[in-house]
């Protein structure tokens, strides 16, 4: 038997995590069926049946995986949301909010410096 971890994220600063056993050999998507047809795990059944559509992305131990993917023990499977916003656009953004001058690397400078060291 093997001890696998299912971590969900509904909301920004909130997990769930639900930890199951399952026989060797099981892959991704019996693992999430087991989920849903158990009625202990109600609250978790919106989110699976997502990731099982490909609404939720899914990953183990943080890669990326496939519904046909075999899990092994002690493996942490992750449903995953997507981002709302590009990660280097909102830094981008930010940066040009601020200013040149006053953020990032060449903030502050060596009295005397030339400009950009």
């Amino acid at each position: 038997m093997l001890t696998v971890t299912l971590t969900y994220a509904p909301k920004p600063r909130t997990v769930q995590h639900l930890q199951l056993t399952v026989p060797d050999g099981t892959r991704v998507r019996e693992l999430l069926t087991r989920v849903t047809t158990s009625a202990d795990n109600a609250q978790w059944h919106a989110p699976v049946s997502a990731a099982l559509t490909g609404q939720l992305k899914l990953a183990i131990w943080h890669r990326r995986a496939k519904l046909d993917e075999a899990v092994r023990d002690g493996d942490h499977v992750s449903l995953c949301r997507g981002l709302i916003v590009d990660p280097m656009v909102a830094r981008r953004t930010r940066f040009q909010s601020q200013g040149a001058r006053t953020a990032g690397l060449f903030s502050k400078r060596r009295p005397g410096a030339k400009s950009g060291y």
